[in-house]
């Protein structure tokens, strides 16, 4: 069990601890737990593995090499504008290439430190970085979590799913939708196909090459017409993903359809 499971866990403990006045003198044992666990299994930054205080964090160093996606923010992309307006603003490549989703929002740019953390999680089966993930994301998509109905992970391909064993963007969804407050449907968005990596694609190729790829089986569609929805996902490369998401989902009857990813690549739209 890893140390973010064990604190969990006694996040758990805590919870039902503070239900009545005989279960809340529980509340000192779970300290004094936590407290056991954290000597045996002390909290370390999930960047650099070096001491810290909490579970579940990243050092002050580290930190500091997380390039987050600030206001303000083009309102339909999602991508860092020098000025502010003091109202919502579209960038110039919004305007020239307007995606299929309403809006996108990520929480940092993808390279660094963050480009590290994403390929433990995704490639490397490094999952103790996921409650932080979540946090993040609840912060970065206040805005549009506020306005969903629902959250839908973008599907990975059957194949890809049996090799990984896992979809990092329902665990993303999981952790979003468990801080939100939002419902969450893994199964409302499937692909048809499977696709090549889109790795050294130019946009135009990505387009077309997820062009049709996602559909909404035909017992979900009562899940989907009219509600707001928040696709999530890992990263947000040139949109051309989210936008063939967004419009499967509308071709639904999805009313709106929004985006929500741990990064996002801004030189592709510059």
């Amino acid at each position: 069990m890893s140390n973010g499971d064990m604190v969990a866990e006694a996040d758990a403990d805590d919870s039902l601890s503070s239900g009545s006045g005989v279960l809340s003198r529980i509340r000192p044992f779970t300290r004094l737990r936590r407290a056991a666990l954290d000597m045996l299994l002390p909290p370390v930054c999930l960047g650099c593995r070096v001491r810290i205080m909490d579970h579940d964090a990243l050092c002050p160093s580290c930190w500091q090499q997380i390039n987050f996606v600030r206001p303000p923010l083009c309102d339909r992309l999602g991508l860092p504008l020098a000025v502010d307006t003091g109202a919502p603003t579209l960038s110039a490549a919004a305007i020239a290439n307007p995606p299929d989703y309403d809006r996108a929002r990520a929480v940092a740019n993808f390279d660094g430190l963050m480009r590290v953390l994403i390929h433990g999680f995704k490639f490397h089966d490094s999952h103790n970085a996921r409650r932080l993930f979540g946090r993040w994301l609840a912060e970065a998509g206040r805005e549009i979590l506020a306005d969903a109905d629902l959250l839908v992970p973008v599907p990975l391909a059957r194949w890809r799913l049996l090799a990984r064993r896992f979809n990092q963007a329902q665990i993303l969804a999981a952790e979003a939708g468990r801080r939100s407050g939002k419902p969450i449907n893994p199964f409302a968005l499937v692909r048809s196909r499977s696709t090549p990596h889109q790795i050294g694609l130019t946009r135009a190729q990505r387009m077309r090459n997820v062009s049709g790829v996602f559909r909404v089986p035909q017992v979900e569609l009562q899940n989907i017409a009219g509600k707001a929805i928040v696709l999530v996902d890992d990263v947000i490369t040139s949109g051309a993903t989210a936008s063939a998401a967004a419009r499967a989902l509308k071709r639904a009857g999805a009313r709106k359809v929004d985006v929500l990813a741990l990064a996002i690549v801004s030189e592709r739209y510059s």
